[in-house]
């Protein structure tokens, strides 16, 4: 176990949970933030408070490392945003070359405001679910931009931040693993059961994966990665 606090940026969805976790087994106080950006989605902020209460009640070796939740209210950015996160249009590829899902600076601003408590609550690894091996192309998810806005962060707070990214080099299959060894099956039922991570914010039935539609980007992933990983799995 890594001695000091880290912060976690969680959004109550598959990756943000499985970082979670990992940060609970590294660290000796782990503090979560969640943001309220108007995102289309907007049941993942009712599942992050499940699925913290569930690793309160179900992961005893984990509950008294896992200390105060911060909820940010973030509004402006949805009313800046253009994007089919933030406003009820079709998923869909822009010029751009990037699905319309991605909000611009939102990791960013997440970053930033992260540090900001970090700062305040003494808290100076932050840790996210970014991934650029099965990704949607979002560039505030590449390692590039992490590296730099880490540097950026420290030089601007007078303190040095890290940026943790545990997922950052591999696939979604490989995520379901992570989560199998750092929680056991009951773990892996917790990510399935209580997690969001489905775009259009669908909570109906529940697929071998997970809740969700089944069809958009996030999905997709989800779902490919749950199938890969079921074929390949240890007994």
């Amino acid at each position: 176990m890594r001695a000091g606090h880290a912060l976690v940026l969680f959004s109550g969805g598959q990756d943000s949970t499985t970082c979670l976790a990992w940060a609970l087994e590294r660290f000796e106080r782990v503090e979560t933030i969640g943001f309220d950006y108007g995102q289309r989605h907007h049941v993942e902020l009712a599942a992050r408070t499940e699925v913290l209460a569930a690793l309160r009640e179900r992961f005893p070796q984990w509950r008294d490392r896992l200390g105060e939740d911060h909820m940010v209210d973030l509004a402006v950015l949805g009313q800046i945003s253009d994007t089919a996160l933030t406003r009820d249009t079709a998923i869909q590829m822009t010029e751009a070359g990037l699905p319309n899902t991605f909000v611009p600076g939102r990791n960013l601003l997440f970053f930033q405001l992260a540090a900001a408590v970090g700062y305040r609550r003494g808290l100076h690894t932050l840790v996210g679910g970014m991934c650029e091996t099965d990704f949607s192309g979002y560039p505030d998810c590449r390692d590039d931009t992490l590296k730099a806005l880490q540097v950026a962060l420290s030089l601007g707070m007078g303190q040095r931040f890290t940026i943790d990214t545990p997922l950052m080099w591999i696939d979604k299959a490989a995520t379901w693993e992570m989560a199998r060894q750092l929680g056991g099956d009951d773990f892996v039922r917790l990510i399935v059961e209580d997690t969001h991570t489905c775009y259009h914010g669908e909570r109906g039935a529940l697929h071998a994966w997970g809740h969700g539609c089944g069809e958009c980007p996030a999905c997709a992933l989800r779902r490919a990665g749950f199938e890969r990983w079921t074929a390949v799995k240890p007994a």
